[in-house]
């Protein structure tokens, strides 16, 4: 639903006689006029970025080449357009605000050769794209982005192997003059810190039939462009994945009356706003589900992280009935939605139809229903491709949604897989978590059933799951879409401590860090991954943390810097819960609470580190106190520490 919407249709047109233009500059501006980008038409499109008077992005180019023609080379200009977007949106899911404001300029070039090129300019960042008008498919073979950075910036990446890739490597930190062609690429989100204060934050939207572009060297202090090849043959390569025995010499075919993706940069000199913004969702196409309703985010409870080994208990722990239905009862006493029954319920990786012989899934599903607690099924990616029937019957069997795991690729067949699973699942009214998977583009807003995204080094990863890294998150990958990090470890422990097994899970960070990163962290599912006996047995902490709802009304960002620290603010209908966690570096951070109702007192509930839990994580203290829109709340977290509060 559209609260008001604005678009002034032409503001200027330019209409040039056809020929070849010569070093033509056209500019555009954020609303607030502070961000600028230059654009120069010459033997291709260059456009530069500046704030102020900073240069933060210089001689920059784009080309997009279908078969042997390259768009943005020699650019002819028939017309320009200008205009502007101001409009409130109410989100379908609202993991970061129930309004979500988009307000930019906009520039379309029409260029000869029936394509055009549009610049979106924001307050805090900028976008553009190709738009094509041809007939019947086009074969891209190639697309280029390229940035140059006028100063030495330091760049935050994650590099992997190769375009097969779980999309979870920590971040490495790279200087960009030393960046060179020879070191390995990097998925996005990237995170520049420029040489100045600002920082900027690349990714992509509206990502559809075609590939995720990944970022290189170009060796002369900046990044280019690079994409993995369309897949044509496969063969077998186990359980959960198949050998490419053929590529094309394309990386899309596609229509040739479409839009591509978006390619955008998040710019500002305050950290808060690479957090807080918006971009993914304003930038990409809009919900096309008529009916929404029945999508019901949550948190789940998951037996995988310790592998369903409970203790003190007086049945045989494992993936059976006696343990399922503990988790079922366990989720049902607090509240919490869903469970989840990761790989080893089924009695075959293979056959999403045939339960393990230990397991009565109807008796579950029957018995969940009974105590308010839906069931999730894990899958295979591969699964799911030769079974796609298994949506009808999960849904006929009163299945909730579906966790599909192991894509691990993100070329054009793989980003199409994406779009034909959730709408198949949303079909069947049946919401779905992708792990193994790629970061966020924009599938989510038009299937909002799609709740959440692994694609990060989450807790699952145990001991190399790292504060120091994922202090990262707020800022790159948790900000262009929501994250299934799998938090919440009662068995917390300092990063050089950490001996995390199957049997005793460990999860890195103090209590307080893991209680906090369910109001830090965004997810359409947030999954309680530790062991229900530890939960029971840490009673006030599981009751906060079943407490934290997964949507929101709104969020604020109260303090924040990149690699350092963060500390949100968010707002479900009169309650307020705030996190907070840190790098390895133990600190004091005081927040105004300014954003509460005026003339009113408060309670605020808090769990806060311990004094000794910079030596044992589990240290925590449990405190409450009144407070009001006048109040400076100060927080003392350790190293690799953290805070969480609700108020009410």
């Amino acid at each position: 639903m559209i609260h008001k919407y604005f678009i002034s249709v032409l503001v200027a047109v330019l209409w040039l006689y056809g020929g070849k233009v010569s070093a033509k500059e056209i500019s555009i501006q954020s609303p607030d006029g502070k961000l600028k980008v230059n654009i120069e038409l010459k033997d291709k499109v260059y456009y530069s970025v500046y704030s102020g008077n900073d240069l933060l992005l210089d001689n920059c180019s784009l080309t997009l080449t279908l078969g042997d023609e390259i768009l943005g080379k020699e650019p002819r200009l028939k017309g320009v357009k200008r205009g502007k977007i101001d409009e409130s949106v109410k989100r379908e899911i609202p993991l970061k605000n129930a309004v979500v404001k988009n307000h930019c300029n906009t520039l379309r070039m029409n260029m000869a050769g029936n394509y055009a090129i549009e610049f979106r300019v924001f307050d805090k960042g900028l976008a553009y794209r190709f738009v094509t008008d041809r007939k019947g498919e086009v074969e891209v073979t190639g697309e280029d982005f390229v940035i140059h950075f006028p100063g030495d910036y330091l760049a935050h990446m994650s590099q992997p192997n190769g375009f097969k890739t779980s999309y979870e490597y920590p971040y490495t930190h790279v200087q960009t003059r030393e960046y060179k062609p020879a070191d390995r690429m990097s998925y996005l989100p990237v995170l520049l810190e420029t040489d100045k204060p600002y920082k900027i934050l690349i990714s992509e939207a509206d990502l559809r039939d075609y590939p995720c572009m990944f970022l290189q060297s170009t060796g002369n202090n900046g990044m280019q462009s690079l994409f993995p090849k369309c897949p044509l043959e496969f063969g077998e390569d186990g359980d959960r994945s198949v050998r490419i025995l053929k590529e094309a010499d394309y990386i899309a075919k596609t229509s040739g009356k479409r839009s591509f993706p978006w390619r955008f940069f998040v710019i500002s000199d305050d950290d808060r706003d690479l957090v807080a913004n918006e971009m993914v969702y304003n930038l990409s196409s809009p919900c096309e589900l008529e009916d929404y309703s029945w999508i019901q985010p949550g948190q789940v409870s998951w037996e995988w992280w310790h592998d369903a080994r409970l203790y003190g208990v007086d049945f045989r722990s494992g993936y059976n009935m006696d343990s399922y239905k503990y988790y079922i009862d366990f989720a049902s006493t607090f509240g919490i939605p869903y469970i989840i029954m990761d790989e080893g319920w089924a009695k075959s990786t293979r056959d999403p139809f045939t339960p393990n012989p230990t397991i009565d899934l109807q008796e579950l599903i029957k018995y969940g229903k009974e105590r308010n607690v839906k069931i999730v099924l894990w899958l295979t990616w591969l699964t799911v491709e030769n079974h796609f029937n298994l949506f009808k019957t999960f849904a006929d069997w009163g299945i909730a949604g579906v966790k599909i795991d192991f894509m691990d690729r993100s070329d054009q067949w793989m980003v199409n897989y994406y779009e034909r699973v959730a709408k198949e699942a949303a079909r069947h009214k049946l919401f779905v978590d992708f792990h193994g998977s790629f970061k966020p583009a924009g599938l989510e807003r038009r299937y909002p059933n799609v709740l959440s995204y692994e694609g990060v080094l989450g807790m699952e990863q145990g001991g190399n799951c790292k504060p120091a890294n994922s202090i990262y998150l707020p800022f790159m990958r948790n900000a262009v879409g929501p994250m299934d990090f799998t938090s919440g470890s009662m068995f917390s422990a300092q990063p050089e401590d950490n001996r995390s097994t199957r049997a005793n899970a460990m999860g890195s960070g103090t209590r307080a860090y893991q209680m906090a990163l369910f109001v830090v962290f965004e997810s359409g599912l947030q999954m309680l991954a530790d062991n229900p006996v530890y939960y029971y047995r840490e009673r006030p902490c599981t009751e906060f943390i079943s407490s934290v709802p997964v949507v929101w009304d709104e969020t604020k960002v109260l303090e924040a810097k990149v690699g350092e620290y963060v500390v949100i603010a968010r707002r479900s209908g009169e309650k307020w819960f705030i996190g907070a966690i840190t790098n390895n570096t133990g600190r004091e951070i005081e927040v105004n609470l300014d954003f509460l109702p005026k003339d009113k007192r408060l309670h605020l509930t808090y769990f806060e580190d311990g004094i000794n839990a910079d030596r044992q994580a589990m240290d925590y203290k449990r405190k409450e106190a009144e407070v009001t829109s006048t109040t400076k709340l100060t927080m003392k977290l350790v190293r690799n520490g953290g805070w969480a509060g609700k108020i009410e």
